[in-house]
């Protein structure tokens, strides 16, 4: 984790400076680190802080347009190619923020329920993988516009999610592979003899698929 320690407005964006809890977060301009679970991109370090800039895009999409000093954030650097591959895909392209609706106690560890936007529901079905402030999760369940996710002890201990309470908001990314299978499927390839635009699905229909 680290703390937010100043917030620069710039107009349409923000200058962020985080300071991470760890000494050794070594990160050089340039490169990517998580905030949160929104890809930001390191502007310069001075000393133990690090400076970021997030334009209107990040700001509209997550939770960073209400980041205040003090506030603690999820920090998670870019793995390297060579690293071990490990969990799901997350890319930091957080695809908009949910709502802590409420928790369950299991003794040990907690399932956790939010509120997700209608647009969001078709990219998190039951086990399907999602991000939840940059935190890789799986879906326990999922109802139309609810999930549920279990937070284990070590979640709860590395991460702010042990802070959350009930109506605070996260972000929020959708499994990627998700995200391009449902693109490609509803991508409009050409227009059918009909006249009307077709689909992946209908082209497999027409040809006996």
């Amino acid at each position: 984790m680290g703390t937010i320690v100043s917030v620069q407005n710039k107009g349409t964006s923000i200058s962020l400076g985080i300071r991470p809890d760890i000494p050794d977060f070594s990160v050089v301009p340039g490169g990517s680190v998580a905030v949160d679970g929104a890809c930001l991109t390191v502007e310069e370090s001075r000393g133990a802080v690090i400076y970021f800039a997030a334009v209107k895009e990040t700001l509209d999409r997550t939770t960073l347009s209400s980041a205040v000093s003090g506030r603690r954030v999820n920090c998670e650097r870019a793995m390297e190619v060579k690293s071990r591959f490990d969990g799901h895909m997350v890319l930091g392209h957080v695809d908009g923020v949910g709502i802590i609706e409420h928790d369950q106690d299991l003794g040990g560890s907690i399932m956790r329920t939010f509120r997700i936007p209608d647009n969001l529901v078709k990219f998190m079905p039951q086990k399907g993988s999602v991000a939840i402030d940059g935190i890789s999760l799986t879906i326990a369940s999922a109802e139309f516009n609810k999930i549920s996710v279990s937070l284990i002890p070590a979640t709860m201990e590395k991460t702010t999610m042990l802070k959350k309470k009930k109506q605070d908001i996260v972000n929020l990314e959708c499994d990627v592979l998700a995200r391009y299978l449902d693109n490609l499927l509803n991508y409009k390839t050409k227009l059918s003899d009909s006249g009307k635009p077709d689909n992946l699905l209908d082209n497999l229909e027409r040809f006996g698929f």
